[in-house]
């Protein structure tokens, strides 16, 4: 930021701050209102949530499968059944939850949040939830099963 801009923060800091805070507190309402939501309608009795179209389809599990009933026990404080159920999206809670932090960190403090990926970043991260999804349906691949 520029010094013009740090002497503008310093006129009104409760109300750029309560700005600058603005749109990562409404996301993370959302994300705990679909957590909080997950967490009280149970994914593991049928009816509630529609069918993987893929596993219905083709009886292959995709990344996401068993990604609902990973939020509810991550909800309810049972790790390890959140990571049998979907071991990779209990890895990307964790990931979103310390960017949103770090979101937040920033935005209280003035500064910009950037998340700089380059291009190998994002081939690798396709590639481990390739190489997650057909281990997954691979019959030794037993304990990523949903």
């Amino acid at each position: 930021m520029d010094a013009e801009a740090d002497r503008r923060d310093l006129t009104h800091p409760p109300a750029r701050a309560a700005a600058r805070l603005a749109v990562p507190a409404g996301l993370f309402a959302a994300v705990a209102g679909a957590f909080a939501y997950v967490g009280a309608v149970d994914p593991n009795e049928p009816g509630h949530y529609p069918v993987c179209p893929l596993l219905r389809l083709t009886g292959v599990w995709c990344p996401g499968c068993g990604g609902l009933r990973s939020a509810h026990a991550v909800v309810h404080g049972d790790l390890l059944t959140a990571l049998h159920a979907n071991a990779l999206a209990v890895v990307g809670y964790v990931a979103l939850a310390a960017l949103g932090t770090v979101w937040v960190v920033r935005a209280a403090r003035g500064r910009p949040f950037r998340v700089g990926l380059a291009p190998a970043h994002l081939w690798t991260l396709g590639a481990v939830v390739l190489v997650f999804t057909v281990v997954r349906n691979l019959p030794f691949g037993g304990l990523l099963h949903p």
